[in-house]
């Protein structure tokens, strides 16, 4: 069975046919690194790198690229914050710099393919960035006004007369387009010609860059990722990933101000659905903006949260519980010790055909981790092994009680009969008595909650 993907913009399942038979370009809206990156963030990152890992498992050599936002009104505004007024772009990369770094850490922490990806830093590519806004002014495209450089809606719309489409058909009927809007995100009732190139801004402190042309100022938001695209695969993107937040403005945004260079933009879109966390949006004003940081706190293994998020297909809206996590980790333990136990790391061959069959089902990961009972080492595959088997024999703390000893031989006792959902209900008394099983290659390590 061929990769069968389901394409945003045409609202069906397509097979994949890449531009380059057997090649694929992989692009993936990387992080606007002004803060910590959050679960519901990291629900995009897991997504792109199990696509990843099955077009590797169906033989196509795929260059992965991902930009790293370092140059925004959020990276800006943060670092004036921190440095003061007069801060400039030293100041903005020192500021970036850290949570770039704290960001790998996370790819690495959730088993992401962190050196299969070639990552582009925005500030890095501000002459690029340029130059494709210069094409665009002198295609008619795009126009200099008092404040910037603006890309123009009404110009595309005439002669593409698809605009907005990856939001839905006919998406500007009825709709108003406004004179200019400068910030990077902004709603439908609000859409307006977009800024390309903002002028230099007292509200930028020293953050900008010089041009002769287009001015003293720094680039919008949405040319970034084009140009970055534009510059890593010259031509078509075979497959474009992000959080369905982005659709719009940001993804409508790049088809628009690429397709005047070149057609299509991108062959397939792909957007993770939202992460929920207790039924809610997550918001810093609920204080539900949990990082990898917050789950280790409460004990919890980074690649829980992965093996919890592949538990639902990627277009469902997930619902983040503390419960569920728990309920993760401790099958993703006991997965771990079964992988131990028959000592394999690669999967064979012959029994690949079912189970990449699953995820060329537009990457159907429940039904992948369904057949993680009958075959363990595809665990592999679905990136949920750690680099190290965890060995947490040595780990308990203290002397136990006796109430808690007791329970623990019950609960072997019951792993070792395959009575999963009893040992299930003996590690849940041994956590109200106030332990936190870690299970591990030489047995079940405790520690206090």
């Amino acid at each position: 069975m061929s990769l069968r993907l389901y394409n945003t913009l045409s609202r069906e399942s397509e097979e994949l046919q890449p531009v380059r038979k057997g090649k694929v370009n992989l692009y993936t809206c990387g992080p606007t690194v002004y803060n910590f990156a959050h679960i519901g963030n990291l629900r995009s990152y897991i997504f792109a790198d199990t696509l990843y890992r099955t077009l590797k498992l169906n033989g196509y050599k795929t260059r992965w690229v991902m930009n790293i936002t370092d140059v925004d009104d959020k990276t800006i505004r943060q670092a004036i914050a921190k440095y003061g007024e007069k801060a400039c772009p030293k100041e903005l990369k020192k500021f970036t710099d850290f949570y770039t770094r704290e960001f790998m850490k996370d790819l690495d922490a959730i088993n992401v393919s962190r050196k299969d990806i070639k990552f582009v830093k925005v500030s890095d590519s501000i002459p690029e960035i340029k130059k494709f806004i210069k094409k665009l002014i002198k295609l008619g495209y795009a126009y200099k006004a008092n404040d910037g450089v603006y890309f123009s809606i009404a110009k595309y719309q005439k002669d593409f007369r698809d605009y907005g489409e990856l939001v839905g058909k006919g998406f500007l009927k009825g709709k108003k387009v406004g004179a200019r809007v400068k910030v990077d995100e902004y709603e439908k009732e609000n859409m307006s010609d977009f800024a390309l190139w903002k002028a230099r801004d007292k509200e930028d402190g020293n953050i900008f860059w010089k041009d002769k042309d287009l001015g003293d100022g720094r680039p919008g938001w949405h040319i970034e990722c084009s140009t970055i695209n534009y510059e890593a695969f010259k031509g078509t993107t075979d497959i474009h990933t992000g959080g369905v937040d982005l659709i719009f403005p940001h993804h409508v945004n790049e088809i628009a101000q690429s397709q005047p260079l070149y057609r299509p933009f991108t062959k397939i879109w792909c957007h993770p659905e939202h992460l929920m966390v207790e039924g809610e949006k997550m918001s810093k004003s609920k204080g539900n903006l949990y990082t990898l940081s917050d789950l280790r706190e409460k004990g919890f293994e980074p690649l829980a949260l992965r093996y919890l998020m592949l538990g639902a297909g990627y277009k469902t809206k997930l619902n983040f519980t503390w419960e569920s996590l728990e309920g993760a980790g401790k099958r993703l333990s006991d997965l771990w010790n079964r992988y131990s136990a028959v000592k394999k790391s690669k999967s064979a061959g012959e029994d690949m055909g079912p189970f990449l069959d699953v995820l060329n089902n537009n990457l159907d990961t429940p039904r992948a981790l369904s057949l993680l009972g009958k075959k363990v080492s595809f665990l592999k595959e679905l990136g949920l092994l750690p680099k190290k088997l965890p060995s947490l024999g040595r780990k308990t703390e203290g002397n136990l009680p006796p109430e808690v000893t007791e329970l623990l031989g019950q609960r072997e006792a019951a792993r070792r009969n395959k009575q999963f959902m009893q040992a299930d209900t003996l590690r849940d008394r041994i956590f109200e008595l106030g332990y936190v099983i870690e299970d591990g290659a030489d047995g079940p390590g405790l520690k206090h909650r």
